[in-house]
């Protein structure tokens, strides 16, 4: 069954294009069972991540690729607060899919 991982970001003032730089470089491209990655600006220095996966599983074995990757970000971010961190993380499985 299809599997979704999403991850809301704030960017630090000015940091937005090498965020968004950063994403393009190689990390996840290789990841077994990935099958669409987007990155959605949502507002003023605000972001979330989408990735589309094969299975949930693959977004268990990608954890820590993914963590290694936001790793090489974190200079780029800003504390979201409410003990969140830098990230708002979410995944699980597609319970409806829709197609017009």
């Amino acid at each position: 069954m299809t599997a979704f991982n999403v991850v809301r970001f704030r960017v630090k003032p000015g940091k937005e294009a090498e965020f968004v730089a950063a994403h393009r470089a190689p990390g996840l491209g290789g990841a077994a069972g990935l099958r669409r990655f987007s990155l959605v600006q949502t507002g003023d220095r605000t972001f979330c991540l989408i990735g589309e996966w094969a299975a949930f599983p693959d977004i268990v074995a990608a954890r820590p690729a993914m963590i290694a990757l936001l790793d090489t970000m974190r200079p780029l971010l800003e504390d979201l607060g409410n003990g969140l961190g830098v990230t708002d993380p979410v995944s699980g499985e597609a319970v409806l899919d829709l197609t017009p």
